[in-house]
């Protein structure tokens, strides 16, 4: 079986699913005391790098996606599959769990 090496170029979303790199948690807090991994807050912001073609319409067609790469954007707190590519954290969720585009 052959090997293959996962990247972000690599990962390509099927239907309205949508791959998001995660943006960095706060390490401190507003008082400047240091977190530990157990009491930082998941993070729900993250910065859009693949988009799948958008899901299938009843009739067959193909609905285009409202979030495209490049978008900041806000989704569900525990929505999605977790994944680690070279050190970073990426989640892959489906459209509908982004609540908002940001910024």
């Amino acid at each position: 079986m052959a090997s293959v090496s996962l990247t972000v170029s690599t990962v390509k979303p099927l239907a309205d699913r949508v791959f998001v790199k995660v943006s960095a948690s706060e390490e401190k807090t507003a008082g400047g005391i240091l977190l530990p991994d157990t009491a930082k807050e998941k993070p729900q912001i993250g910065e859009v790098v693949q988009v799948g073609p958008g899901k299938r319409n009843d009739d067959g067609t193909r609905q285009e996606p409202e979030i495209k790469i490049g978008d900041k954007v806000l989704y569900s707190k525990y929505a999605g599959t977790d994944v680690k590519l070279g050190g970073d954290e990426y989640v892959l969720l489906s459209e509908k769990d982004i609540l908002a585009v940001v910024g």
